[in-house]
């Protein structure tokens, strides 16, 4: 069965998305079956149901367990491509898209609301901090789109884990990284890296959490099955778990490591 951008719009509108919303938006385009019109039309029918007030946001991440301090992030973020699938890379692209300034966890958006929610990334100290575009969603009571995925890609779970300050998320020593920004200027970003020695991630733990607290719904559009999750919701019951047990969000969750 195919879906078209009129579709999509109507999709995403049946799952309550309405005008005026902000999104942030992990997809697999895939998961729609097929699409007439691609990426693109996935994205132009999200952005007809958010309206002309509404604010669609990607993850176009960059990171790569290779980066440290010793080896810190360069990166031109007019031309670097990012790893997080065809529909971010495809907004990224947009001539009117706005891309967050972070050296690893940059987000792009478009809509009214793209340059408030993404100005001073650069400015975070950890990826996915207060000044990130993650927490600047959920402040402005923005919702998670999980569009084929799970929240196993969710890159808010960092946003929490950098909130509660756990001690296996970051590497410990300043890395004093670099992007060259929209305008063409180099932009000195210096920030904690993400760890990839610590322990294996478990956010699927908190879907169940989620539901019954009425802060996540499921629904499909065309063949993807599509998660609408409030992130402020979502960051306020993982801090509440972290703050008993701070591997809540990990397999060793409840061990006493």
């Amino acid at each position: 069965m195919a879906i078209d951008r009129a579709g999509v719009a109507a999709g995403f509108a049946r799952l309550g998305v309405g005008e005026g919303a902000a999104l942030l938006m992990h997809s697999s385009l895939k998961s729609f079956g097929w699409v007439d019109g691609g990426a693109d039309a996935v994205i132009d029918g999200i952005l007809d149901a958010l309206g002309p007030a509404g604010t669609l946001l990607v993850p176009t991440l960059t990171g790569h367990r290779e980066l440290s301090p010793q080896n810190p992030p360069r990166i031109d973020l007019r031309t670097a491509p990012c790893w997080t699938g065809r529909i971010p890379e495809t907004l990224r692209r947009r001539p009117d898209a706005v891309r967050s300034l972070h050296p690893t966890h940059s987000c792009a958006a478009l809509g009214a609301q793209a340059e408030p929610l993404t100005r001073d990334h650069h400015r975070s100290p950890t990826p996915c901090g207060v000044t990130s575009p993650y927490f600047r969603l959920a402040a402005a009571g923005g919702f998670i789109v999980m569009a084929g995925c799970t929240l196993s890609s969710c890159t808010t779970c960092h946003t929490v884990e950098e909130l509660a300050n756990v001690g296996y998320h970051l590497q410990t020593e300043t890395a004093f990284a670099s992007c060259i920004d929209r305008h063409g200027d180099l932009v000195e970003t210096p920030c904690l890296l993400h760890s990839y020695a610590g322990p294996e991630r478990d956010f699927l733990v908190l879907e169940p959490l989620l539901l019954e607290q009425g802060l996540m719904r499921i629904g499909t559009v065309g063949e993807s099955t599509v998660r609408i999750i409030d992130a402020m919701g979502l960051i306020e019951t993982a801090l509440d778990r972290l703050r008993f047990d701070p591997y809540y969000l990990t397999v060793l969750r409840g061990k006493g490591q």
